[in-house]
């Protein structure tokens, strides 16, 4: 049995102690999982999504996606910590 992909999407989320108060977010960006999130639900699309983000890749909306559904079915999921200096 091989790598889980969806364990590599979930390498993307980080959390990081100076940026929103240690939410997840995406690559160290300042973004928020919650907020791509937000935008799918109002019903943006990704391709909206990823035009306002020039940097965001299609990965990282799946990512979110990936991480919602997790949390929702009660899994760990655990986002890389990263250095404040980052």
């Amino acid at each position: 049995m091989g790598p889980d992909p969806e364990d590599a999407l979930l390498e993307r989320i980080t959390v990081n102690p100076a940026i929103f108060g240690g939410k997840p977010i995406l690559r160290g960006h300042r973004l928020a999982v919650e907020h791509v999130l937000g935008m799918l639900a109002a019903g943006d699309t990704p391709e909206t999504i990823l035009a306002g983000y020039p940097w965001l890749e299609p990965d990282d909306v799946r990512a979110c996606l990936v991480y919602a559904r997790r949390l929702v079915a009660h899994e760990r999921v655990e986002p890389k910590l990263t250095d404040s200096a980052a």
